[in-house]
């Protein structure tokens, strides 16, 4: 999201933990849990995932909702996919005890991709 920071809010990056330029693939240090739970790009664009506006996916269209941008059909879309995150929360909230941020750290760095935090479980 480099290139992108003159569209959103400065103070949104102010302790982001951007990847490097140049670096090809993820940097699962970055991640709160120090886990790679995401799916190549090429996943998502073969499930639709991607729509022309939003090349980086769910997290950029959520940053223009967010602003206020509309796409009637997209909000629909991500929407619902955003929901659907309900059942890992759910996994997460069965099968580990309160606080113990080691228990499906995959999972738990998922549902933080989709603005969610599992800590508060």
């Amino acid at each position: 999201m480099r290139d992108s920071k003159k569209e959103f809010p400065k103070d949104w990056f102010a302790k982001a933990k951007l990847h490097k330029e140049g670096v090809k693939g993820h940097d699962k240090k970055l991640n709160y849990f120090g886990v790679d739970a995401s799916q190549p790009l090429s996943v998502w664009k073969k499930k639709g995932w991607i729509h022309k506006d939003d090349p980086r996916g769910w997290f950029e269209w959520y940053c223009r909702y967010y602003m206020g941008r509309r796409i009637e059909a997209e909000d629909k879309k991500q929407i619902k996919r955003w929901k659907a995150i309900a059942r890992h929360i759910a996994q997460v909230a069965k099968n580990c005890r309160a606080g113990d941020e080691s228990c499906r750290p995959r999972q738990r760095q998922a549902i933080l991709h989709w603005a969610y935090d599992s800590r508060k479980i």
